[in-house]
């Protein structure tokens, strides 16, 4: 039975949790049909209390509640279903379990159990041990945004060793990163993103090798050295038939204070689509096994401290790129020393470039980028002229023009009809000249000075 809400997009529960504003109770003949295998009554106009003859439904294999205004003070009613494979209740109100952990011990019933949603439940206590697991073979574990607070990890969650996906970012383990991790070794798909981890990542993703995606950022990792885990991450031990594939596809590592470098070996990493590494302690020159990442969609390296140079043969091969951040700590420490006439094979969407040295050519490889929704060009020692062929032919998407600090001469277009989304104009510091163009009306932020343009201020100003 599939009772899903028609309504093109989620709608988020009101503050009252779980009130009549969502709708009607679950109708109580729903636990008379005990032959229903399928249940699927998510982002539906039900609400209130889950009414406990659910359990009733002692066939069921499927069982979505998810992201409507359910409410449940317990979960003794799913002790029932043993026949249960998937079960989803993210965003049901779990809040009234504060302080018990039984629901865990009812979930534990359910023998043949493959994914587990229970995410933004309001859940705050969960056991750190169970005795005996009987969910043994559990795929998909997501139990994110929830209250939990702890000092360390539930020592159950490491004899699941069939985990392919564990989500258990926004809670707070206050805990090291607990080693027994490193038995999940089916893993395919890890977050732990801001959940309070601290200590090392090497000795737990050095047996993780069928990893896809890591999202680890927003944690503490100040012992850890980048090379320390990258040769962990690439290295899988003693040579064991869980060779890794290098088939990661998204590390998301941002916020959690590495040092080190970017190990030349990152170019093994051919499946790899995003690299986040920004807001850390890097520093050091980027290497140019960076270019054979033909897969790559966003690089963001902002915020560390890089030297070096940067040339053609870092983006060769990325043809795929639609995102690029690269911000240094120390100004101009960081070169792009590329041919002016170089046409490279990606087509950004978005380019974020800080205290680095393009400059001083505004060169073919910047002109040919005419996709750009988002442009942030700071502090780049560029003085040449941009072309006003550029500017007319930027993709009428184009939300943030950010070209401040720099010495950059010429006159500029009047681009007000040009760009309607545009809401962030920021050319301060430069040499721009002549009359002051007309600019979006849907403008925010405007921002000009220390230029030398001179005439009237165009109406749309003055009003």
């Amino acid at each position: 039975m599939d009772l899903r809400s028609s309504y093109p997009y989620p709608r988020e529960p009101d503050e009252e949790w779980g009130s009549s504003l969502g709708g009607i109770p679950i109708p109580k003949f729903f636990g008379e049909l005990k032959s229903l295998r399928y249940l699927n009554i998510s982002f539906a106009w039900f609400g209130g209390e889950i009414h406990p003859s659910l359990g009733n439904l002692s066939n069921l294999n499927y069982l979505d509640l998810s992201s409507s205004y359910y409410v449940s003070k317990n979960l003794n009613w799913l002790s029932h279903l043993s026949s249960l494979k998937y079960l989803n209740l993210n965003r049901v109100n779990l809040s009234s379990t504060r302080g018990d952990t039984n629901w865990m011990h009812d979930v534990n019933m359910l023998p043949s159990l493959l994914e587990l949603h229970l995410s933004s439940c309001g859940i705050e206590s969960i056991p750190l041990s169970l005795g005996r697991i009987n969910f043994t073979s559990l795929l998909v574990l997501d139990m994110s945004q929830n209250d939990f607070n702890t000092s360390s990890f539930p020592n159950w969650l490491f004899n699941l060793t069939s985990l392919r996906k564990l989500d258990l970012q926004w809670n707070s383990f206050n805990s090291p990163l607990p080693g027994e991790l490193a038995n999940l070794k089916f893993l395919e798909y890890l977050d732990l993103s801001n959940s309070g981890v601290q200590g090392q990542i090497a000795r737990v993703s050095g047996n993780l090798c069928k990893l896809k995606v890591l999202r680890l950022e927003g944690n503490d990792f100040h012992d850890e050295g980048m090379e320390e885990f990258w040769s962990a991450l690439t290295n899988c031990p003693n040579n064991t038939i869980l060779e890794l594939d290098l088939s990661v596809q998204f590390l998301y590592l941002s916020s959690n204070k590495l040092w080190g470098s970017i190990p030349e070996s990152i170019g093994s990493l051919l499946s790899l689509k995003y690299l986040g590494l920004s807001d850390n302690h890097m520093n050091g020159s980027i290497p140019e096994g960076l270019g054979k990442l033909s897969e790559l969609e966003v690089l963001d390296l902002g915020e560390n401290s890089w030297e070096g140079i940067l040339t053609e043969a870092h983006f060769i091969n990325l043809t795929r790129l639609k995102a690029i951040s690269i911000f240094s700590y120390d100004p101009i420490s960081l070169i792009f020393n590329i041919t002016y006439d170089w046409v490279p094979p990606f087509k950004l969407r978005s380019i974020d470039i800080r205290n680095c040295k393009v400059g001083p050519a505004f060169g073919v490889w910047l002109q040919s980028q005419t996709e750009l929704q988002i442009v942030t060009l700071s502090s780049t020692g560029i003085s040449d002229s941009i072309p006003e062929e550029w500017f007319l032919k930027l993709s009428s998407q184009l939300t943030f023009l950010t070209l401040s600090y720099n010495q950059i001469r010429g006159r500029l277009p009047s681009i007000e009809l040009r760009f309607p989304y545009l809401h962030s104009i920021s050319l301060d510091h430069n040499k721009f000249e002549g009359p002051l163009p007309l600019w979006s009306t849907n403008a925010t932020i405007l921002d000009l000075e220390n230029n030398l343009f001179s005439g009237q201020s165009p109406r749309i100003l003055t009003s």
